[in-house]
C-alpha cells in the first residue's frame, strides 16, 4: 500500500493506527474505503468537511479555519494520551512535503527491538512487546 495513501487529512498517519495494524479485520486507513473501518472514522467530522467537497485540497492546513475547533480537540486528546500532535503532523507535512513526513514517520515509528511498526494508541510494540521508544522528531 502506498504509504502517502495512509496519512489523513487531519494529519493522522494511520500506518500507526491501532486499526490498521491489527491482524484481523484491518483497515485501510481514513482515505480508503474499506468494510472494517470503524463508524466514528467513517463519520468523521474532519474527513467529511465542506471544505474537502469544495477543493482539490487533501490536508485541513490549506483551510482558512486552520486549525478549527474540531482539530484542535483532536489533537489536544492525541498529545496527551499519545504524545503525538496531529497539527504538528500538518506543520511538517506542508513545510517538508507528504513524502519527506512519511519518511520521518518511518523512522519515528519503528520498533528499536524487532523493526516492526510502532502503535500510537499502545505503550509496546504489537510485534515483539517491547516498551514503546520513540526516535524524536527531528527540525527540518
Amino acid at each position: 500500500m502506498n504509504r502517502q495513501a495512509l496519512i489523513a487529512p487531519c494529519g493522522m498517519n494511520c500506518g500507526i493506527c491501532l486499526a490498521y495494524l491489527r491482524s484481523k479485520n484491518r483497515c485501510g486507513g481514513c482515505r480508503n474505503e474499506n468494510e472494517h473501518k470503524s463508524v466514528h472514522c467513517d463519520k468523521c467530522v474532519i474527513k467529511n468537511c465542506g471544505f474537502f467537497k469544495t477543493t482539490n485540497s487533501i490536508f485541513c492546513y490549506d483551510c482558512d479555519h486552520f486549525p478549527c475547533a474540531r482539530l484542535k480537540q483532536l489533537d489536544k486528546r492525541y498529545q496527551l494520551k499519545y504524545h503525538m500532535s496531529m497539527i504538528e503532523n500538518l506543520q511538517m507535512i506542508k513545510q517538508s512535503g507528504q513524502e519527506s513526513f512519511v519518511q520521518t514517520e518511518s523512522i519515528r515509528w519503528k520498533c528499536m527491538k524487532c523493526g516492526g511498526v510502532l502503535c500510537v494508541h499502545r505503550a509496546y510494540c504489537l510485534k515483539c512487546e517491547e516498551e514503546k521508544k520513540l526516535v524524536q522528531k527531528s527540525a527540518h
